[in-house]
């Protein structure tokens, strides 16, 4: 199968290795992976800002990039939920269908590798106690919740310890955390005094959003649990 990877603004700025991880992920799956150097912003940042202008124009180049394409993947449950608010942005019927289309066609890494392609056995191993960390965008917006976890039972030596603030924000939220620091913080070291409790090696989640956010308080607090990609764990790295 050909999919075309968009990878996101905080991939390709500051986490590029989630990228290659997950091209290698799905070329491990079986997909032939197309990256179009075309590609920019989702238009997320300047929509949950209220900048409906400055997100209709980045949202119309994503639009222009990817007609046409079979299916999109995503290591962001933010920026996949990005893509079905997009026909809002528009007024014009025509511009409205093609976002429609194109929001039908991107997954999620997770939905993909689940529901697309049967979640394939990808020989994946990491030695150690994990937990997940349930984003936001990736559980209230796409409902996603089973599927990485049974991404995770696959890999051989992990054990999955369930949190029991999983699904709690972890205070990253885009300005947010820009805008309410004191707030953002002490959302995070709620999280991290659990991963204590639960002497996990690492926190894996699907958004690099939220992984700046814990891994950067880990840093600063010394902890010693790692921050991760759900791509890192399944490609091995």
């Amino acid at each position: 199968m050909r999919v075309s990877l968009f990878v996101t603004c905080l991939v390709d700025q500051l986490w590029p290795a989630v990228g290659e991880a997950t091209a290698d992920v799905l070329e491990r799956a079986g997909c032939e992976v197309l990256f179009d150097a075309r590609q920019t912003c989702c238009g997320q940042p300047a929509y949950n800002a209220g900048h409906r202008v400055e997100a209709r124009a980045v949202a119309r180049h994503f639009l222009d990039v990817y007609e046409g394409v079979d299916a999109i993947v995503v290591p962001s449950g933010s920026c996949a939920a990005m893509t079905h608010h997009m026909a809002e942005l528009f007024e014009d019927e025509r511009d409205r269908e093609r976002a429609r289309s194109i929001a039908a066609r991107t997954h999620d890494l997770a939905s993909f590798l689940v529901h697309t392609l049967g979640a394939p056995d990808l020989g994946a191993r990491f030695d150690g106690r994990v937990t997940w960390h349930d984003a936001c965008h990736g559980l209230r917006e796409l409902g996603l919740r089973a599927e990485p976890r049974r991404l995770l039972a696959s890999v051989r030596g992990l054990e999955l310890v369930e949190a029991q603030r999983s699904e709690s924000c972890c205070g990253f939220g885009g300005t947010f955390s820009v805008k309410y620091p004191e707030i953002s913080v002490a959302m995070v070291d709620r999280k991290l005094e659990e991963l204590a409790e639960l002497g996990v090696d690492a926190i894996v989640s699907g958004d690099a959003s939220c992984l700046m956010q814990i891994g950067g308080r880990l840093a600063r607090t010394g902890g010693g649990a790692r921050a991760m990609h759900l791509a890192e764990v399944l490609a091995g790295r």
